[in-house]
């Protein structure tokens, strides 16, 4: 399976970094690692996540790091990372295209 990050998940990301990189670099650091780490691990086993509560299907799923929610949609030969929020956040609708 190939990983594809959407341009919001990349702007998402890049926002994380800024806002903890703010306080700690060190941490900012970490916590985007994590991130990747985590999202490659999705190539092993897709379905690992949960079935994301807000959407009744299937392909989109999420898994969780730290604070932060990874969601993504799985496809025939790829995982597409659509957007990574904190789970106190909403997520709006326009996240999922």
């Amino acid at each position: 399976m190939k990983i594809i990050w959407s341009p919001l998940s990349v702007e998402r990301l890049e926002n994380i970094y800024d806002f903890i990189a703010g306080d700690n670099l060190t941490a900012a650091e970490k916590t985007v690692e994590s991130i990747f780490m985590k999202v490659e691990k999705l190539t092993q086993f897709s379905e690992r996540g949960r079935k994301v509560p807000e959407v009744k299907r299937d392909d989109i799923r999420e898994i969780f790091e730290g604070e932060y929610r990874i969601i993504y949609r799985i496809e025939t030969k790829r995982i597409v990372i659509l957007t990574i929020r904190n789970f106190k956040q909403l997520l709006p609708d326009e996240d999922l295209i």
